[in-house]
């Protein structure tokens, strides 16, 4: 659609105009806040009002400017970085948003041209972004911008170990010029752990993992995007030269070949059929994949149709966005309370009219700190915007104030602890957070604790599960809780358990459950039965924790409950001091020289050894026979400075197990695969890693040579390498 003078019988009636400004100035606004990543209104709202524009102005062309939100790509560029001009427009896509409306392309596309197959692939929520390489060699990055011209982030990108600095041209020579499109992201469960790591900071978390990437990749600093685990994958091609490209299909071959990361989900079909099966299949397993996704993308796979086809002002005829369902909804914020964390932390949590969404009903959600609360403009009794997306925590992103009645209250953060009373305060005067000062007496802080403890991150205690941590934590009876602190663990005996009598808490809120006919709130006997005898569970949990007392020094780390120290931090110490004792006695300077360990963690470490009930913690467990050092401590490290990546399922090895054998040795193991890895390892249905591995001349062993890699070391491993060529 292009501006063109109005005829007599196409000039817009006054009150069009208005609406078709208010709708274009509304547009413009929200997509700056989007990318500035504070929006303010859902992703279908925002459809919605651009859907009711691009509705005016089929219907008045006169209405169509070069500056309607209809022509335009993205959002104005940040001053803060310098202006890049892609040698190629990167275009949006068109959506459908039903059958139909898909039909109705595929309708348009085939009436211009026979199609024989199209490229399906997975739209990722996350930061488009354009590469360019000269020659092989990674020359400039930018973000989309608006589309003509972005912001350069070259030092930033640089820092995501799946981008190539250097194309991999030991197969086929790169082209002169090649300038690669793709997506940059969190994956699911990094989001979760950095909005962990700034909360427990007292920074402001990110409102969702799109959000998250673009602030990452938004640093001036690139040793911060640097600690950011951000990933890419690449969907497409701008300008290029020295080389041509037959079908989208092909442009994927040949940039996996050049060793750019490249989805393993996409799928070439021929039929309608095989297309709406496809969008079928990931409406069902929209969480199935790492990252975020909000739909399915469908291009023509044939390059020389899509230049056949072309493209508007603002998108290519030969693609289109089927996009999902949202997973952002509105309800009403009938209440703000707070729970206490492991660490003290108190944390604002909304309660909301229970609303479905992702597929679940929700009633809860998380508001992070006080500071956040008022950020947001959050008033208890706001009609507030909630997203839910797979297993990660709902979150409040923001009220509708247009709803407002004026009977709306502001949250005050509670002055003591609602666990044990006790006064709250500022750990550090920069803290944002407040915490409990009570940490080894607050019943709340114990009962947390003791449940990171059993977590699949820390120790793998299946049957400690949240009624049981509270039940050994807060019983009703006895008076005296069987466990003083986490200390006292390892030194269970059956008899402490019978006699228990506990509330059951909600993990969400911390509130005891009700009985839905009485009311009342539910109490039980979690470790007895009817006759007073031990349950199942009681056995189980034995075997679990003897278990426990094998687990490597990394995982007895993070279940110490270390503010900072998460599974990446406590694995580097443990490979680097090899003991408890080491670490604990080791000084600033020598924790500071372990890669991957920051001033913060530093200063946690060494706060949390300086506390004598911290110590005695790690001398019961020592007692009790908890593993305190790695394997082969004082002896050879096979695996030291090996990296290593585990990909397919191993008959021997589960994955956890895998590394865990790995990290004993002095190794580390990574997600993705690069010329710095070591060895790749594959098990059945290895997937894009082999094939990258492949690519990169990177050591290929199977289980076999695994167990070589593990028992001999890596020249040993390097004789029993699987042959790729």
């Amino acid at each position: 659609m292009s501006a063109q003078e109005p005829t007599a019988e196409d000039r817009a009636p006054a009150q069009v105009r208005e609406r078709h400004a208010e709708l274009s100035a509304e547009l413009d606004d929200h997509s700056y806040r989007y990318y500035m990543g504070k929006p303010v209104i859902s992703d279908a709202e925002y459809d919605t009002l651009m859907r009711e524009l691009e509705g005016i102005e089929e219907r008045h062309p006169s209405l169509v400017t070069r500056d309607s939100p209809t022509q335009k790509v993205g959002a104005p560029i940040s001053v803060d970085f310098a202006p890049i001009e892609h040698l190629e427009r990167m275009q949006s896509l068109d959506n459908a948003f039903s059958a139909e409306e898909f039909e109705a392309w595929v309708q348009r596309v085939e009436s211009e041209a026979p199609i024989d197959a199209y490229l399906c692939e997975l739209k990722i929520d996350g930061l488009a972004v354009d590469l360019v390489y000269e020659n092989g060699r990674l020359v400039r990055a930018a973000t989309r911008g608006d589309g003509r011209v972005g912001e350069d982030i070259t030092l930033n990108l640089r820092t995501i170990e799946d981008i190539p600095v250097d194309l991999d041209q030991s197969a086929r020579a790169a082209p002169e010029l090649l300038e690669v499109r793709g997506e940059v992201f969190l994956p699911g469960e990094a989001f979760e752990e950095l909005n962990a790591r700034l909360a427990d900071e007292g920074k402001t978390p990110f409102a969702n993992p799109r959000n998250g990437a673009a602030g990452s990749l938004r640093q001036k600093d690139p040793r911060i995007t640097a600690t950011r685990p951000l990933s890419m994958l690449v969907h497409g091609v701008g300008a290029h030269t020295g080389v041509e490209f037959t079908h989208q299909s092909h442009v994927y071959g040949l940039l996996r070949e050049w060793g750019l990361p490249v989805s393993d989900r996409y799928r070439v079909l021929t039929t309608r059929q095989e297309v709406a099966d496809y969008i079928d299949y990931y409406t069902e397993h929209r969480h199935e994949p790492p990252y975020e996704i909000d739909g399915v993308v469908i291009k023509v796979d044939d390059v020389s149709l899509q230049r056949r086809l072309g493209s508007t002002s603002r998108a290519p005829r030969w693609a289109i966005a089927y996009k999902y369902p949202p997973e952002e909804v509105t309800t009403r914020l009938a209440d703000i309370r707070v729970n206490v964390g492991r660490t003290g932390r108190v944390t604002p949590y909304g309660v909301m009219e229970p609303v479905r969404v992702a597929g679940s009903e929700v009633e809860f959600a998380t508001l992070h700190n006080a500071q956040e609360v008022a950020r947001k403009g959050v008033l208890i009794g706001d009609t507030v915007v909630l997203r839910k997306a797979g297993d990660v925590i709902p979150e409040i992103l923001g009220p509708v104030t247009e709803r407002r009645d004026g009977s709306e209250r502001e949250f005050a953060m509670p002055e003591t602890c609602p666990e044990c009373g006790t006064r709250l305060g500022r750990q550090k005067e920069a803290d944002v957070d407040v915490r409990c000062p009570n940490s080894r007496d607050c019943p709340g802080q114990r009962r947390e604790r003791l449940f990171y403890i059993a977590s699949r991150k820390a120790l793998d205690i299946e049957a400690l599960g949240y009624v049981a941590a509270t039940a050994l934590t807060q019983p009703l009876e006895p008076a005296t809780p069987p466990l003083r602190d986490e200390g006292d663990l390892f030194d269970l005996t059956v008899e402490d358990l019978l006699p228990i009598r506990s509330l059951v808490l909600d993990p969400d809120t911390t509130e005891p459950k009700r009985d839905p006919e009485s009311g009342e709130p539910k109490v039980v006997t979690f470790f007895a039965n009817q006759k007073g005898e031990p349950k199942k569970t009681v056995e189980k949990l034995f075997e679990e924790l003897e278990q426990a007392k094998e687990k490597p020094l990394w995982r007895v780390l993070v279940a110490l409950s270390i503010r900072h120290v998460g599974p990446r931090a406590a694995e580097d110490l443990a490979r680097h001091f090899r003991s408890i004792e080491a670490i604990a006695e080791a000084s600033e300077e020598e924790l500071s020289a372990v890669e991957g360990v920051g001033p913060a963690i530093v200063a946690s470490i060494r706060e949390w050894f300086d506390v004598d009930w911290h110590r005695e913690i790690v001398r019961k467990w020592r007692a009790a026979g908890v593993r305190m050092e790695e394997e082969g401590a004082g002896g050879p490290r096979l695996l030291d400075n090996t990296t290593v990546v585990v990909t397919g399922s191993l008959s021997g090895f589960s994955r956890d197990e895998a590394k865990e054998a790995i990290a004993d040795r002095g190794g580390r193991v990574t997600g993705s695969v690069s010329k710095k890895t070591g060895f790749v390892v594959v098990g059945d249905s290895p997937g894009s890693k082999y094939d990258k591995a492949v690519q990169a001349g990177v050591p290929v062993l199977d289980e076999d040579g695994f167990r070589v890699l593990l028992e001999k070391g890596p020249d040993a491993a390097m004789e029993r390498r699987i042959n790729t060529d």
